[in-house]
């Protein structure tokens, strides 16, 4: 009987063979440094135009140019609920002597992990997930694997562990990467950087009264707790495809399909409740930390945290269903 730990064992060396965590490694080398140079220069352009370094004078800037924004006819009601959110949250801000873009690798960080897991994060972790059990299929060895003398479902349990391994793998390498290639143009400070959280979204308005002052690495520990938890339930949702669906590009389809579909409903379909309910649109949990607008009105962390652990639940009940009872023998 093979042990569980060599099952496991077997599966991380699969996809460390497959080479597929260096490419998602190689596309963040990739793109890291271009959003690094981005923001330097989206941040030297706000400067010319405020023509000063004061960060208050700077948010008092951006804040006339959302009120500009909101007055104007022409600007979609969505939008201008956005703007109202934010003028809220940012004169919060200034009342309480808080830089809210305060430069440094942190903070890039910080602000990387809130813009990749919605989209992303999710997309490197399909590419891992999509083909654990596809790729068994097309390279015929399913019959191999399972005709050995273990139980189907510690095969894919095994499965299961890989992919939490990796899924933490990617993160924490992300966070690595974002850290170290900003942190040498914007500085490797700024861990106990004071940051704002507890803000509450109630329509256009934003309630204040449960917000509190955390050191920057506090937040930073919430938000790769989220954005991990986000990128598994992607993780599993991928394998459940990857069980049921035998190619691995057809998987990956789905998959791609499916996310992208995601995005655009949060910024189209705000007025549609029933969206809410989709996993893809509860995948930015990190929204609600910093009291942004939530894809739609009336969604809150634990609701889309609750969506998020149903759906993963449910998928992984799929696929254990699926893989054990799937007769392998005549494929």
């Amino acid at each position: 009987m093979i042990s569980f730990t060599r099952l496991v064992q077997n599966e991380t060396l699969k996809v460390w063979r497959k080479k597929r965590f260096f490419v998602i490694c190689f596309i963040l080398l990739a793109l890291i440094p271009i959003f690094t140079y981005a923001q330097a220069r989206q941040a030297e352009s706000f400067r010319k135009v405020t023509g000063t370094t004061n960060w208050k004078i700077t948010e008092e800037t951006r804040i006339n140019d959302y009120k500009n924004r909101i007055n104007s006819p022409r600007l979609a009601e969505e939008w201008k609920r956005f703007f109202r959110i934010e003028v809220q949250r940012l004169q919060y801000y200034l009342e309480k002597n808080i830089n809210p873009n305060e430069p440094s690798g942190v903070t890039f960080s910080r602000v990387f992990f809130e813009n990749a897991i919605g989209l992303f994060l999710p997309l490197m972790v399909m590419v891992i997930a999509a083909d654990l059990v596809s790729s068994e299929y097309a390279q015929g060895t399913i019959k191999l694997l399972l005709t050995r003398p273990v139980r189907r479902w510690k095969v894919l349990a095994s499965k299961f562990v890989a992919l939490t391994f990796y899924v933490s793998l990617t993160v924490c390498a992300t966070l690595l990467l974002a850290y170290g290639i900003s942190g040498a143009l914007f500085g490797y400070g700024g861990w106990t950087a004071p940051v704002l959280t507890g803000f509450v979204v109630d329509g256009a308005t934003v309630d204040t009264t449960g917000v509190r002052m955390i050191e920057q690495w506090q937040y930073m520990f919430m938000v790769l707790g989220l954005t991990w938890f986000s990128c598994m339930v992607v993780g599993i949702i991928s394998m459940m495809v990857s069980v049921i669906v035998r190619s691995t590009a057809a998987g990956m389809g789905i998959m791609l399909a499916v996310l992208i579909a995601g995005t655009i409903l949060a910024n189209t379909a705000a007025s549609w409740e029933s969206a809410k309910y989709f996993f893809m649109v509860n995948l930015d949990t990190v929204t609600y930390l910093s009291g942004q607008t939530p894809p739609i009105a009336g969604m809150t962390l634990p609701f889309s945290l609750g969506v998020l652990l149903i759906t993963a639940i449910v998928a992984k009940a799929i696929a254990y269903a699926v893989f054990v009872r799937r007769d392998v023998y005549h494929l």
